[in-house]
């Protein structure tokens, strides 16, 4: 085996880049040529079958059976002509990845053949319901479900396949995928929201949520990747001890790009600008090898599926570079591990940013409304929120001194700490005139510029001047799960606010002072949620404690809050799930969480009892005969007290190593026969998983004792050779 280590890193050391080129100088030239967008559409359809598509993205109708014809036909001819010879539906299946069946255009006739493809392949499929995660929706016997067209995501070409975006449901109606419920929640939002809007601005019709993905990802050789058994399983090193040089000099940080990273990047890139993905920023981070990308912003449903389909390109362009791209949240312990921010924020169909503050007190009003009932939004439904980003793999990097704690708390900066303070504090003049000063002490909101809020990376929800940035989402998870909660919980406390503010409206209260008189009470209501410090201190823990904020540092007891009284309210306001629904999600990721633990536990006992501790007892008889050698010679014992030394201390980890692994199994098996999910996963990250450190801390005593020669995996310093 420590043939293979050596002949991986040998094959790193000769590695050539692979040529980039560029089909044009101008990405403007070559932007979106794989998509059939809004342009592509005037171009290959009738006036009457756009306008249908059209209507069906901006308003959310249906698109007639004709229509669909029309618009089948188009892109068959549009795809063909890119050299496309299948289509599928691309759709977001509970896996937390993306799926697809290929169907060929081409349909034998009589007398030969024919491209075909209908506007009923176009708008509806039947791929096995029952294979896929469905939390008891489905039983094994019952297969049919249905992806079904969504108009608002264009489709787009994937080699020599025409991707088709689509939603998934069962036989029965319930979602089975990840966009479902995103598109009820954002539509759940646009009519909260615009009704809000309309105390303010009557040309406002319609809200769109507006998302920014920033992804981080490491970047590891092939053949190395392939050399980690670990790695190649779980995405991620079991075991490892660490470098003596790793990020402690923070001098990867924002530093000069790798030149094989370089061409990867290049590479990527192309794709995804081809495939309409607007990305704009690339750069190191922290951690060696680590890297991001970052898009400018787009509509949330488009965002969330370029992210899906980006996460897919990097990993299939890697493999043309020799890279394996990890996207595991926490690849390597002891340096810092991957987040996926999600910068989110509200547009009107006028082009107006909700949480951007404006010139005059209406403006800033309209702001503050917007501004603080999300903020009262997330204080009312923290629990939903953690439990949206809640993941085996993220409980390794939440609160771990790189990502934020898994405390949910709103960072606003000082300004705008102290804007609502004296909202909170002052005395609403009630005398006051529509447009003139609104509340005693405090003329107007001051403009609040980007570059006046401070960031904040220890806040797990923080304003950044235009929009809030949700820094605790994994950098493998979907997006759409934690944006759903997002938007479904701020549209029902929309909702909540604005029948408020009608009962007092219809008391006799000017409209303006029943917006204020709400807004002061949210911001004295909701002030607990508000932190400004450090998120990593012990004194927050026990200051959140004293606020009452819940601190739920494991995935199964985080879970918990989607089947609570509390949340099948909101679900059930906003009809983004039915109670099955949010049950079956709930079984569904218990499930994820307690099989990936599971795998890793199988594979710490296979790689200890096939790998490491044969390694070690091979290095300890090298050592027994080097001893005995010298004994036979004749030389005193202080001369191999060295080797005696480690052949004792080799011993005793090996022993440990055996007799844990072994317990391990035991609990693994035990926790196996545990029949309620929820137990089960609580059976595994407090008994199984227990066992999992203790054995990496003495594998990590092996690996700096065994000759190096002799070691059977990569090093971590191997893992993270990048030039």
């Amino acid at each position: 085996m420590s043939n293979i280590r050596f002949q991986a890193l040998q094959t790193v050391l000769t590695r050539t880049i692979p040529e980039f080129k560029a089909p044009t100088a101008k990405v403007s030239e070559y932007y979106g040529v794989n998509v059939f967008d809004k342009k592509k559409m005037r171009e290959f359809l009738s006036k009457e079958a756009y306008q249908s598509i059209i209507s069906s993205i901006d308003h959310g109708e249906p698109v007639q059976r004709d229509m669909a014809d029309q618009v089948a036909s188009a892109m068959k001819a549009w795809a063909i002509g890119k050299g496309a010879t299948h289509y599928t539906h691309w759709f977001q299946p509970l896996t937390g990845t993306t799926a697809e069946k290929h169907d060929a255009f081409f349909e034998p006739t009589l007398d030969g053949a024919i491209e075909k493809f209908s506007g009923d392949a176009l708008a509806q499929q039947e791929p096995d319901a029952s294979s896929f995660p469905n939390g008891g929706i489905r039983n094994t016997f019952e297969a049919r479900g249905y992806t079904a067209w969504d108009p608002s995501s264009p489709a787009f070409i994937m080699g020599r396949t025409l991707c088709i975006p689509t939603v998934f449901v069962s036989y029965t109606g319930e979602a089975l995928d990840y966009k479902v419920p995103l598109l009820k929640a954002l539509n759940a939002l646009d009519k909260a929201a615009v009704d809000v809007c309309q105390y303010f601005d009557k040309s406002v019709e319609k809200v769109n949520a507006s998302l920014g993905i920033e992804q981080e990802y490491f970047l590891v050789d092939l053949a190395l990747f392939n050399a980690r058994p670990d790695m190649y399983l779980t995405g991620r090193t079991l075991f490892g001890h660490l470098s003596a040089k790793n990020q402690q000099l923070e001098d990867h940080y924002f530093g000069s790009i790798p030149t094989r990273v370089y061409a990867f990047m290049q590479d990527f890139e192309l794709e995804a600008l081809q495939l309409g993905i607007p990305l704009k920023t690339r750069h190191n981070e922290v951690a060696p090898s680590q890297f991001e990308c970052a898009p400018i912003y787009e509509e949330i449903n488009l965002a969330i599926d370029h992210n899906q389909l980006l996460m897919d390109i990097m990993d299939r362009v890697g493999k043309r570079h020799n890279f394996k791209v990890l996207l595991h949240e926490k690849p390597y312990a002891g340096v810092n591990g991957s987040g996926k921010h999600n910068n989110w924020s509200m547009i009107t169909n006028t082009g107006k940013n909700l949480l951007s503050p404006g010139k005059t007190p209406k403006s800033n009003l309209m702001f503050l409304t917007f501004f603080v009932n999300t903020i009262k939004a997330v204080y009312e439904h923290a629990d939903l929120l953690r439990a949206s980003i809640a993941s085996v793999n993220n409980d390794h990097r939440l609160g771990a001194n790189e990502a934020p704690p898994a405390i949910i708390s709103i960072f606003l900066g000082s300004q705008l700490s102290d804007v609502l303070d004296e909202i909170e504090t002052s005395r609403i003049s009630k005398k006051a005139k529509e447009e003139a000063l609104l509340w005693q002490g405090i003329p107007k909101i001051p403009q609040i510029l980007q570059d006046n809020t401070d960031r904040n990376r220890t806040s797990p929800f923080a304003f950044t001047g235009n929009k809030f940035e949700l820094r605790a989402v994994g950098s493998s998870a979907n997006s759409a799960s934690p944006m759903t909660i997002l938007n479904l919980i701020v549209a029902d406390q929309l909702k909540k606010f604005k029948v408020d503010v009608d009962k007092l409206i219809k008391k006799g209260e000017k409209k303006d002072v029943a917006l204020l008189t709400v807004i002061k009470r949210y911001i004295k209501e909701s002030k607990a949620i508000r932190f400004e410090g450090n998120g990593y201190s012990e004194e927050w823990e026990q200051m959140a404690e004293s606020r009452n904020l819940a601190n739920i540092k494991t995935t199964p007891k985080a879970l918990d809050a989607l089947v609570t009284e509390k949340a099948e309210s909101v679900f059930e306001s906003t009809g983004v799930f039915s109670r099955r629904e949010a049950h079956a999600r709930h079984e569904v990721l218990l499930e994820d969480f307690y099989k990936k633990l599971q795998i890793e536990a199988r594979v710490i006992g296979e790689l200890v009892n096939s790998l490491i501790i044969p390694a070690a007892i091979n290095y300890q008889s090298k050592l027994v005969e080097n001893v005995r050698g010298l004994k036979e010679i004749g030389l005193d014992e202080t001369v191999y007290a060295a080797q005696l030394d480690i052949i004792k201390k080799l011993a005793e980890h090996i022993n440990f190593i055996k007799t844990n692994t072994e317990l391990m199994v035991d609990e693994r098996r035990t926790a196996n026969k545990v029949e309620d999910a929820r137990e089960r996963a609580i059976a595994y990250d407090e008994k199984v998983k227990a066992y999992f450190d203790p054995i990496r801390y003495h594998v990590d005593k092996l690996e700096q004792l065994v000759d190096d020669a002799v070691w059977p995996l990569p090093k971590f310093r191997e893992l993270l050779f990048l030039k």
